[in-house]
């Protein structure tokens, strides 16, 4: 059991709370109960103000969430994404050990306009498809997504294939496509009302906005608009020197 060190000039809330985020990190689950206040005060020697402090932060931090009357649980895990290698949303909810699923709440094919143009690299007005996806985790709204493929390179693209197997796949087992390569740009943005409404957030929520062009070799073959929960996710880079 790791112990709260009195003569240390870090303060005791901060050291509680790092305690409990190790404990809460690599030997609990999702929405299991953390001790009483009264047990973590006896466990560690510390007073009850010092534990609601901690509390206190891993509430603020997505740690845990509070049920009143009834204590504290560990919360839904944020899921970690690597900024390295292209990869999709099913991939990346599998490697966090979620259940990846997609509503399709849209499928057409529409003219280019002048931006959707110019990402996908073709006249304006050629035909595109356009496709809008809910992207959930463990039946939890995690993302909702804007996707444009040309169409000439994807005519036989279909709403069962969609709803059948995840996109990226059907590009190499229905097209014979190999994703070489993408770029990405991320910012942070307010949900918009319809955005809210799919995501299951309050207008106006945190969130992360993607732009992903998706190239095989030189050829662009996707553009998509992503909205991240932005209490959902958090994404790490790996710079070198």
């Amino acid at each position: 059991m790791s112990i709260i060190n009195k003569e240390s000039k870090t303060p005791l809330y901060v050291q509680l709370m790092n305690i409990l985020i190790n404990k809460i990190d690599n030997y609990m689950e999702e929405n299991e109960q953390l001790e009483s206040e009264r047990d973590i005060c006896v466990k560690y020697g510390v007073s009850r103000t010092t534990v609601r402090q901690a509390l206190d932060e891993l509430e603020k931090n997505k740690y845990i969430y509070k049920i009143q009357g009834k204590g504290n649980f560990v919360a839904s895990r944020v899921v970690e994404q690597h900024l390295t290698k292209v990869s999709s949303f099913t991939q990346d909810m599998k490697k966090a050990g979620k259940t990846p699923t997609s509503k399709l709440l849209n499928f057409e094919i529409q003219e280019a306009d002048y931006s959707i143009s110019k990402k996908l690299k073709i006249e304006e007005k050629e035909l595109v498809f356009k496709m809008v996806r809910l992207r959930l985790a463990d039946e939890i709204p995690m993302i909702y997504e804007i996707t444009y493929l040309p169409y000439e390179r994807f005519k036989e693209l279909n709403e069962k294939i969609i709803q059948e197997i995840p996109l990226y796949e059907a590009f190499e087992k229905k097209f014979n496509i190999k994703i070489t390569s993408a770029e990405e740009s991320i910012e942070s943005v307010l949900t918009s009302k319809l955005e809210s409404v799919y995501l299951g957030v309050d207008v106006g929520s945190p969130a992360l906005k993607f732009k992903r062009i998706t190239y095989e070799n030189k050829n662009i073959i996707e553009y998509t608009i992503t909205i991240a929960r932005g209490d959902k996710y958090k994404y790490r880079v790996t710079l070198t020197n």
